[in-house]
């Protein structure tokens, strides 16, 4: 008997320490790309997010890496447009982040004619804004930063799939 516990007391010493060892899970791996693997010019691209880079995750990363290897084939316009909304986003608090993705969920969540309406009575609130020589914007915020004292919820938020992190 004592031979058996100490035989059973020899082999849970040697054998914790293995036990221990496989309950660490392992070390979470770096998100990629890395800044200083993208090109110059996803680097140009992407300079308003690189204070963010590190707080991104992998799959942010990739959309917003997709975002900057589209941006040539852009118009003019939909380049500044993108630049505007990533300077916008990256001077968000992280609270406002969220909100706004929230938004983005409720907004997506919506019936496809509930969100044309809302889409539409945002057209006519950016052109009551806009200046009488300039034309309008022609659709909502469909990422980036919200827009300043919007009455109307925006389908803006986080990258998603189609514009943006």
């Amino acid at each position: 008997m004592a031979k058996t516990l100490i035989a059973l007391i020899v082999w849970l010493f040697a054998a914790l320490p293995v036990v221990a060892a496989q309950s660490n899970p392992p070390p979470k791996k770096a998100p990629r790309p890395a800044w200083s693997e993208l090109t110059p010019a996803q680097q140009k691209v992407l300079a308003p997010l690189q204070a963010d880079w590190n707080s991104l995750d992998t799959t942010r990363r990739k959309k917003w890496v997709a975002i900057a290897d589209r941006y040539p084939k852009m118009k003019p316009q939909e380049q500044q447009r993108l630049q505007k909304r990533m300077t916008d986003w990256a001077k968000l608090t992280p609270a406002q982040r969220q909100e706004a993705r929230e938004k983005y969920q409720r907004m997506r969540k919506l019936p496809p004619a509930k969100r044309q309406e809302i889409q539409d009575q945002w057209q006519e609130y950016q052109q009551s804004l806009a200046p009488a020589d300039t034309p309008p914007e022609s659709s909502p915020p469909e990422s980036g930063a919200p827009a300043p004292a919007s009455p109307l919820p925006t389908p803006e938020a986080a990258p998603s799939t189609s514009q943006s992190q």
